[in-house]
């Protein structure tokens, strides 16, 4: 195997399972013959909405985050479920984070957010022509949100002021930048 050539994984051990995620542990000779062990998280992928019940509005949930023990804003985002394709979570989500169901679902981008160890991969989709969905929506047990619609400039100036430090929230916010004609005009 020459420097520029690809790293091979030789083998791959199971070392956790849990329901939203598994860790890995994998074998793997690098370009030049070296060999190491790399951790690698496996998760399904996500999907992360721009729910817009209006033109210059966006729908944000205030949710608890264990992990950094604060309540944040953020835009709503779920797992996928294995083999769902992305469009049909991008809508349960919608319905399950926010109460509405999106007449319109617009891909915008894959991006992954931790490619040195994660490979999950974050979906954006633009959602329109909100509407309340005939049955109501059960959350998931470990979740507790309070969605809210926000103006993009009040949004805008969260990021600004550090209220929101959620980055798939602020990546989001620049993906409909241009889209809905929100750029100069509304400073921060």
């Amino acid at each position: 195997m020459n420097q520029r050539g690809t790293p091979r994984r030789l083998r791959s051990r199971l070392m956790f399972e849990g329901p939203i995620f598994r860790v890995e542990r994998d074998r793997v000779q690098l370009p030049g013959g070296r060999r190491v062990d790399m951790d690698v998280v496996r998760h399904e992928g996500s999907v992360v909405l721009i729910a817009q019940p209006a033109r210059q509005e966006v729908v944000l949930v205030r949710q608890y985050r264990y992990v950094i023990g604060r309540w944040i804003w953020e835009l709503p985002a779920g797992s996928l479920e294995r083999g769902e394709r992305p469009a049909h979570a991008a809508r349960r989500e919608c319905a399950e984070e926010i109460g509405l169901t999106p007449a319109r679902v617009r891909r915008l981008r894959t991006l992954y957010p931790t490619p040195g160890f994660v490979d999950e991969r974050m979906i954006f989709f633009h959602c329109t022509g909100l509407t309340t969905p005939r049955r109501p929506v059960a959350l998931d047990e470990d979740e507790q949100l309070e969605p809210r619609r926000f103006t993009i400039a009040a949004v805008r100036r969260m990021i600004a002021r550090g209220q929101i430090v959620d980055m798939k929230t602020i990546v989001g916010m620049e993906l409909i930048r241009n889209r809905v004609g929100y750029g100069v005009s509304n400073r921060v």
